[in-house]
């Protein structure tokens, strides 16, 4: 069984400092100058990482090597923390950068990988143990597998050869079981990492501790005490720039294949035999294939989709989806997407779990709320609440666990009010992780970046993991696009979502949390 005291008391050895050389697919683009790089860099300035690292940078553009590094230099520096900011650190890591110039789909850009690969070993003492990241198109993964394989750096001969593969995996089930077989034609399971930076999150990381390392609430969850649970993941900005991508993707493959499929895992999942990779993603495998796929019937009755029309946001007007850049003005694409999805075993059955996502709503919130039953009433039947309301009318208890922002969790609990009368109020317990322990959280690519070069891949998807996944959402997408979609745009810029969502708990008589803003929770 799950031992909390292997899992959590256990030295990490995440200080001892490692090191490889990490290849970058798509080294010119947006998420390795926001994230990978700033990555590397915190890593190192922490003493993670071994000066000895290396970073290899692979992409389309021209560029030298010194192009390269003053490109990274005016980009990549504008997202370092500014408490781990050194002139000179930074400046000695920018040198450890190499660049090369050349297409994915030219088979001798791999032959020239392996050679400066093999000068690098050789001539400067660079690490035999390789990291390829693919921060590239998800088309582009195939491609590049089979480039790595062909010109033998996936061997592992002298060292370690592991591929980070950045999500969507696939678009439905059948792309992603064919990506899937793609991969394995060349490579071992054990080499691919399927990265999910929400696994990164330490809120989302504490979530096993929090259950089943606490006697106080492991005992607590399951169907007998659970009355729902509540999974939302939301944004206030709309899709920016990113119209063309999110035309192809929409909500649901967006954000609830992957990220909200995986809280939903680690909040319901059995306790796995160790925490190991093996052990905890067969929990998560096997929670994932007891939710039966929802029939047509079933998805209109539990599903719901939603498309913000334009609103005001800072005092200023802005725009709907529709009339964003490179979306069509007609478009069916959801930027809001909810889902009412029932697990089928022992310890679930008949508890709702409700995931949420969208774009342009009232709070930037992404949190579980795990709503528990009432307690019997007859003791209390002629008491009043705070507001005057029967007992029966309070919330019940909420044990909220919030990952992003303010990360932390929060319990709810009722209380008599100071008084000759019996009155109750709502009063809450609350952990705030950057006031509890007073020091820096990593960020999400750290924590993953750092457990690739370890070879721990608990925190990545296993391939029968994404494929349970898309069982699910495929028949969802199918549906939504054989039926007419609601009547879009049917939620406003800054609200908290449509109307038909609503309907999708109230149904069950439960209702959504409203959507607040950090700033204003302290007082909610």
């Amino acid at each position: 069984m799950f031992d909390p005291c292997n899992a959590a008391c256990k030295p990490s050895g995440r200080n001892a400092p490692t090191s490889c050389v990490m290849v970058i697919f798509g080294g010119t683009g947006d998420l390795s100058q926001r994230k990978l790089i700033p990555a590397l860099f915190h890593l190192i300035r922490e003493g993670f990482l071994s000066g000895e690292l290396r970073v290899l940078c692979v992409g389309q553009r021209p560029f030298t090597v010194d192009e390269y590094r003053d490109m990274i230099d005016k980009g990549a520096k504008g997202f370092i923390e500014p408490s781990l900011f050194d002139a000179a650190a930074w400046n000695a890591f920018v040198a450890r950068l190499d660049y090369l110039s050349g297409i994915v789909a030219d088979q001798n850009t791999y032959q020239r990988l392996s050679d400066r690969l093999e000068a690098m070993r050789l001539e400067e003492g660079a690490s035999a143990d390789r990291m390829f990241y693919l921060s590239t198109p998800p088309s582009a993964a195939p491609v590049i597998v089979e480039g790595l394989a062909a010109a033998g750096l996936v061997k592992e001969d002298l060292g370690w050869s592991r591929i980070v593969v950045e999500k969507p995996f696939g678009q439905d089930l059948d792309s992603a079981t064919k990506l899937n077989a793609q991969i394995a034609h060349v490579c071992d399971e054990h080499q691919v990492y399927r990265i999910d930076h929400y696994l990164g999150k330490e809120t989302v990381q504490n979530i096993l501790v929090f259950r089943f390392g606490n006697s106080l609430f492991e005992p607590l969850w399951n169907r007998n005490h659970i009355d729902f649970v509540e999974i939302t993941a939301t944004e206030t900005l709309g899709i920016g720039n990113r119209g063309r991508y999110y035309e192809e993707a929409g909500a649901l493959r967006d954000m609830v294949t992957n990220h909200l499929l995986q809280l939903l895992s680690l909040i319901a999942m059995e306790p796995p035999i160790a925490f190991d990779a093996d052990a905890v993603r067969d929990q998560k495998s096997q929670l994932w294939n007891s939710i039966m796929p929802m029939t047509p019937e079933q998805i209109i009755q539990r599903t719901a989709r939603g498309q913000y029309g334009p609103g005001f946001a800072g005092g200023k007007r802005v725009l709907g989806y529709r009339d964003e850049e490179n979306v069509a003005p007609d478009s069916r694409t959801e930027t809001y997407a909810a889902v009412d999805f029932r697990i089928d075993n022992w310890r679930w059955a008949g508890v709702p779990f409700y995931l949420r996502t969208g774009k342009a709503l009232a709070a930037q919130v992404t949190e579980i709320a795990i709503h528990f039953k009432h307690p019997p009433l007859a003791l209390f039947s002629h008491i009043r609440s705070e507001n005057d309301l029967p007992l029966h009318c309070i919330e019940p208890n909420v044990i909220t666990l919030r990952i992003q922002p303010n990360e932390g969790i929060t319990l709810s609990f009722g209380a008599k009010q100071p008084g000759s009368e019996m009155r109750t109020s709502r009063v809450s317990m609350d952990f705030y992780y950057h006031e509890t322990f007073n020091e820096r959280l990593p960020s999400a690519y750290e924590t993953l970046l750092l457990d690739v070069m370890r070879g721990n891949a608990t925190q990545f998807l296993r391939r029968d993991g994404v494929e349970a996944q898309w069982r699910l959402i495929t028949p969802i997408l199918e549906t939504w696009k054989a039926l007419s979609p609601p009547q879009f745009p049917n939620y406003s810029f800054g609200s908290d979502g449509p109307q038909v969502a609503d309907a999708l708990l109230a149904r069950n008589g439960h209702a959504w949390t409203p959507l607040v803003p950090a700033q204003d929770k302290s007082s909610a």
